[in-house]
């Protein structure tokens, strides 16, 4: 894929220039690290919405792996841990400290517990979990114009340049063991159901932790032509980054008008475009 210098990417990239939005942003990234194409602005900052959860979760497994947390370590409500958090799965409803279910028998969409996996970083590592974030994975990687402004999973904000760069390290970490970004991006608590925001009820609704696996779902906001283990993250502020390690590449894409119909219609569409571009 890395050495791809034909027209058909590039303009299959760039197809989302004609989106109904009023600024856009997008990179696909290589295995290796290589942009291979960009649309855009690539150094305009969005605001990413729940795509923060992608950073967030790699802060994460990070002090996972610093021993500041365990994976089984309690947190939440009571039954629920560090684990159930990020595999939203932990009961909590999706804005708020109401509790829908037991830990481990839903998979409940949750804001609210990105911000509770985030507070209990925090208290475990003595650092405001932005501040964390901004230690243990922006300065790391260079992405100096991503901060988090709000919380854990959903105040973050950045360009195309600093979150392809994200990309890359989700194909080839150099911030955790291989492992461990393995486990993450495979399901976890298998074959629960759960509704996914704007795309309506799937069963199973898989998860990993933080990340959000394609498996079958339909439909979906990744390309109907992405592989099953596809994973990754949209955003309600028009963003999303998908990784597919079967294509060996990544897909990066900001824009500034709040998700909709709009996305729907043109998403996936777009994503199987790309799709066809890398395999062509």
């Amino acid at each position: 894929m890395d050495g791809m210098n034909g027209p058909d990417l590039p303009r299959a990239t760039r197809a989302l220039l004609d989106w109904p939005v009023d600024h856009v942003a997008a990179a696909v990234v290589g295995a290796s690290g290589e942009v291979l194409a960009t649309a855009g602005d690539m150094d305009r900052e969005f605001r990413l919405a729940s795509v923060t959860k992608l950073l967030s979760a790699y802060a994460v497994l990070i002090a996972v792996e610093e021993g500041a947390i365990e994976w089984d370590d309690p947190a939440g409500p009571e039954g629920s841990t560090i684990r159930h958090l990020a595999a939203h799965t932990s009961g909590l409803a999706f804005d708020s400290e109401q509790i829908q279910a037991k830990p481990g028998t839903r998979r409940i969409y949750s804001n609210s517990g990105f911000t509770v996996l985030g507070d209990a970083v925090a208290k475990a590592s003595g650092i405001a979990f932005p501040e964390y974030l901004r230690e243990a994975v922006c300065t790391p990687l260079g992405l100096g114009s991503t901060e988090l402004r709000g919380q854990a999973g959903s105040g973050g904000f950045s360009t195309a340049t600093d979150m392809a760069r994200f990309a890359a390290e989700l194909q080839n970490p150099t911030l955790v063991a291989p492992e461990t970004l393995a486990e993450a991006t495979t399901v976890v608590f298998p074959e629960l159901n759960g509704v996914l925001p704007g795309y309506g009820s799937q069963r199973p609704n898989d998860w990993g932790l933080g990340f959000e696996i394609r498996a079958g779902k339909t439909p979906h906001w990744t390309g109907t032509t992405n592989s099953p283990r596809t994973y990754g993250h949209f955003g309600q502020s028009g963003t999303f980054l998908w990784v597919d390690p079967e294509l060996g590449v990544a897909c990066v894409v900001l824009t500034d008008r709040r998700f909709g119909d709009w996305a729907v219609q043109a998403w996936t569409p777009y994503n199987d475009g790309v799709v066809a571009a890398l395999r062509d």
